[in-house]
């Protein structure tokens, strides 16, 4: 494997020198550093299960190794990676799969272990949507996630995430993180706080990413990540989860933050080791029983992962000064609920009782019942999923919610080379004729979109953002 031209200040490389425990070498770190880093993948069981997914890709020939600490995460090495780059499999378009660093697996591992399984969490630094369609996952589309991000051009790729892999349980807010805490006090079962860091293990991927590093800049950034974690402890509900994560190495960022919390609230903070989160994680374990990951001792980035728990309530904040705003939607009626499910049963599209229909003017929409309590708290960018829009002769319905609910039924099956058309936005003309005017197609068995017949055609829906270009699917044709 060729040698990355890593950029190590000599300052970074003297506080590694301290960080790093006695049974790591300074050698085996900084070599480790320089190594290009190994893709990893992490299964979209919202989709479909492990096995059957090893099954489906098995003839493609790519090598799967398991990534220890998250049962559907695999490091993945390809032979056709330069023809085809792992976006653009058939695999991935259909959210059946998650390109995700393996190190950034930990922080959700560490949030559902012994058997946590909260029913409203909050990802506070949500985008581009790894962690948050991670615990989607482990919840199986239950409860309801609230996933904030800061930068208002990067909530748009954690939607575009959110609706490939499938997911209905998901609200967005843009702000920043540090109003939860006075907004919606004590409001969460568990909440991952992956914190905005320097960025220091990252560097096998961004060789790059510490021309800019300073002792004095990492001091900034944990002013505010301190800001951050005490407005996120003050959301969280007694009893519950609090996750810190950093993709940083030095201590100041990590272990000293989360000690800076325990010395405001000694009596509610409680650290929860991590030594048993998977064999092998006592190799990365701290003396406070956080996971402090170097690069070298599982191969991947550098990462950092605390668990704490909240054994105590804690004075509240003063109140936000915020306006939330009135609130556009209203829940839909006992008759027109029944009137819009009863449609959308007939087109193959179902829901549970996890979801509940509102509409704002011609838009109907389902939200998780488990946000339903913090509407008139915060500003929500969007919540759950746009299901239809209304017109004179029925329903239009929506992309991402045919992605996520379509069933087995009212489907119709394109081949290879018609997916590929429809991916890319052009209207399939299939070899069978479909049996019903309005289908959902499928490639691989998995949803591709809602198509209308019109005449010997199928009327492409995919969404004009979404339309790919290039190469797409496997390098062999192997469904013919």
């Amino acid at each position: 494997m060729a040698q990355n031209s890593v950029f190590l200040p000599d300052e970074f490389l003297a506080q590694m020198r301290e960080a790093l425990p006695a049974h790591l070498s300074m050698d085996d770190f900084i070599a480790a550093c320089q190594r290009p880093l190994r893709r990893s993948i992490r299964v979209n069981t919202l989709k479909v299960s492990v096995a059957d997914f090893l099954t489906l890709v098995s003839p493609y020939r790519w090598q799967l190794t398991p990534v220890p600490w998250c049962a559907e995460g695999f490091w993945i090495e390809r032979d056709d990676e330069d023809a085809l780059p792992l976006g653009s499999t058939a695999e991935h378009l259909s959210g059946l799969f998650y390109i995700q660093e393996a190190s950034s697996m930990l922080p959700v591992a560490a949030l559902f272990a012994d058997n946590n399984q909260p029913a409203r969490v909050m990802d506070v630094a949500a985008a581009p949507g790894s962690k948050t369609t991670q615990i989607a996952a482990r919840m199986g589309n239950q409860g309801a996630i609230l996933a904030n991000e800061f930068s208002a051009s990067r909530v748009k790729v954690l939607h575009a995430n959110i609706s490939r892999c499938g997911i209905s349980n998901v609200a967005l807010t843009h702000f920043d993180g540090r109003v939860f805490g006075a907004a919606v006090p004590e409001s969460f079962d568990a909440i991952l706080l992956d914190a905005p860091c320097s960025g220091e293990g990252v560097v096998r991927k961004d060789p790059d990413a510490l021309k800019n590093w300073s002792v004095a800049s990492n001091l900034e950034i944990a002013a505010t990540q301190r800001e951050l974690i005490d407005s996120a402890f003050h959301a969280l509900r007694p009893g519950g989860t609090l996750i810190y994560s950093t993709c940083t190495l030095n201590r100041d960022e990590n272990e000293s933050v989360c000690l800076w919390l325990k010395e405001q609230y000694p009596q509610a903070v409680e650290f929860v080791a991590l030594d048993r989160l998977f064999d092998g994680a006592k190799e990365a374990l701290t003396a406070e029983g956080f996971l402090h990951v170097f690069p070298q001792i599982f191969d991947c980035e550098g990462f950092f992962v605390a668990r704490l728990r909240k054994t105590a309530a804690i004075d509240a904040l003063p109140a936000p000064k915020f306006k939330v705003g009135n609130f556009p939607f209203s829940p839909l009626k006992g008759r027109e609920t029944a009137q819009v499910t009863e449609a959308a049963n007939k087109v193959g599209l179902h829901w549970d009782d996890n979801l509940r229909l509102w509409q704002r003017d011609k838009e109907i929409w389902l939200f998780p019942v488990e946000i339903e309590p913090l509407i008139g708290k915060v500003r929500f960018s969007r919540i759950g999923m746009r299901l239809a829009e209304v017109h004179n002769k029925g329903y239009r319905w929506q992309h991402e919610a045919v992605i996520a609910l379509a069933g087995n039924e009212n489907t119709f099956a394109l081949t290879h080379k018609e997916a590929e058309e429809w991916y890319r936005g052009r209207d399939v003309y299939p070899e069978a004729t479909p049996p019903a005017d309005e289908m959902i197609v499928t490639y691989q068995g998995f949803s591709l979109g809602l198509a209308k017949k019109v005449g010997s055609r199928l009327k492409n829906s995919y969404p004009r953002e979404l339309v790919r270009d290039g190469r797409l699917f496997t390098g062999n044709d192997l469904s013919e």
